[in-house]
């Protein structure tokens, strides 16, 4: 994988270091075996081995949540999740850490996060 590099306001994030925390936090789950991370053009996929104790597959969603939020603690970035396929016990997921952007200037429909609040 490419090394990214975010610029934040006071500090520099590297990606690389948010996704090996990422899989380290999904393999800390006792019920996911195996996750890795594949590039297909550029857009990232996670490929996870998951053997639920009951049948509840719901809940590979919120360890994926869980997990991102770890990583991404005193971070300005968000994520995004989205279930692509799955076979037996392997599924996959289109997942990917971005910085949010910000507003450069006031529309003037009066927003909670208007640049005219910035001080």
């Amino acid at each position: 994988m490419n090394i990214h590099t975010v610029k934040g306001a006071e500090q520099t994030m590297d990606l690389n270091q948010i996704w090996h925390q990422f899989i380290d936090h999904l393999l800390d789950n006792d019920e996911i075996t195996q996750a890795s991370i594949k590039k297909f053009t550029g857009i990232p996929f996670i490929y996870i081995h998951y053997h639920p104790a009951q049948n509840d597959n719901s809940k590979l969603s919120y360890l994926i949540k869980k997990a991102a939020s770890l990583s991404m603690r005193g971070k300005q970035l968000h994520c995004e999740t989205i279930f692509v396929r799955q076979e037996k016990h392997l599924y996959v997921f289109r997942h990917r850490f971005y910085v949010p952007q910000q507003k450069m200037f006031c529309c003037g429909n009066l927003c909670p996060d208007c640049i005219l609040y910035r001080s």
